[in-house]
């Protein structure tokens, strides 16, 4: 089975599903960024998560989604949550919500008995659908599904409709994810930083809400902060030096690892600004020995005056 870093890896951030996984984080999401009388009552003894995804064969490398039941008030509910991790804003969401509702209640179908499915009491469960973007653009989409249909004001109260809730990474701003002082507060947090130096310096500022995390709590953070932190521009080697320092650390420990992170990031950068700064010194001194080729100089000449090597002169020529 993958260990927490590998799933975390994910193509196209499914580490978002990952964290969501947990029970604690989707509550925690749900409360947070909802905030709705039915979000208090979700609790961990009445929540299951569904292992099944329902996203279509077209839309796998876009989207990822996560499904949870709920039973509330002795009522069956199901929170389908869609996790829309691209740059862009996706108009047609509404409608592939409305299948992807429909395909879940579909499959509650399949699995009861017919006598059951025409009992005149039987009733579906509620889906509740949510939403989670991490784009910058403004998501412009409509919630209400009819507002995507031409005319609905003439056919109000013979159209489909449902209103999804939307959880936009970017509209929160720093104070109010610092104040969350939760788990899905710092991943917001650090998934809108810009650069690695962005997030190192938020980091910082989430010492105290990092210091009082649980177990659990750290170690889906630590996995999501070494995404974030090795998705580019860190060598190879750097990003495995940033995996032991944030597999090896506790909570407690909070100050020393965003210290030795920030100086495994430098130095890395450092080098990278020293092979940048050889590769155009190179590139220059290459300029140079076309032109001295061009002009008849033999190549020990050009090899003594350049410093470069007799085989790349001989493939420049």
């Amino acid at each position: 089975m993958p260990s927490d870093r590998e799933q975390i890896h994910m193509p196209h951030d499914t580490g978002y599903k990952y964290l969501l996984s947990s029970k604690k984080a989707f509550i925690q999401l749900i409360r947070s960024f909802i905030k709705t009388g039915w979000a208090e009552q979700v609790d961990e003894t009445n929540l299951v998560r569904i292992d099944k995804s329902f996203i279509l064969q077209d839309f796998q490398n876009k989207e990822a989604d996560l499904i949870y039941r709920a039973r509330l008030k002795e009522k069956d509910v199901i929170f389908y949550v869609l996790m829309e991790l691209q740059s862009t804003v996706d108009f047609l969401i509404p409608y592939r919500l409305l299948l992807y509702m429909t395909e879940i209640w579909r499959d509650i179908f399949k699995n009861i008995s017919q006598k059951e499915a025409e009992r005149k009491g039987f009733r579906l469960p509620v889906i509740v659908p949510i939403v989670l973007y991490n784009g910058q653009e403004t998501w412009n989409v409509p919630l209400n599904f009819k507002e995507t249909l031409d005319s609905f004001e003439l056919f109000v109260e013979h159209v489909l409709d449902f209103r999804y809730n939307l959880i936009s990474v970017s509209s929160y701003d720093q104070e109010e994810l610092l104040e969350l002082s939760s788990l899905m507060g710092a991943v917001f947090l650090l998934d809108q930083a810009k650069d690695l130096e962005e997030v190192i310096e938020r980091l910082k500022k989430l010492l105290v809400t990092i210091k009082k995390m649980e177990a659990e709590e750290y170690r889906l953070f630590t996995a999501w902060a070494e995404n974030i932190l090795t998705r580019g521009g860190v060598s190879s080697e750097k990003k495995d030096e940033i995996t032991v320092i944030l597999g090896k650390t506790r909570p407690e420990e909070v100050e020393e690892m965003i210290s030795n992170v920030e100086r495994v990031l430098k130095k890395s950068w450092q080098e990278a600004e020293k092979q940048g700064i050889e590769q155009g010194i190179e590139k220059g001194m290459q300029k140079v020995a076309k032109q001295m080729l061009s002009e008849g100089e033999n190549i020990e000449k050009i090899t003594k005056y350049t410093g470069l090597s007799k085989e790349v002169i001989e493939k420049l020529r």
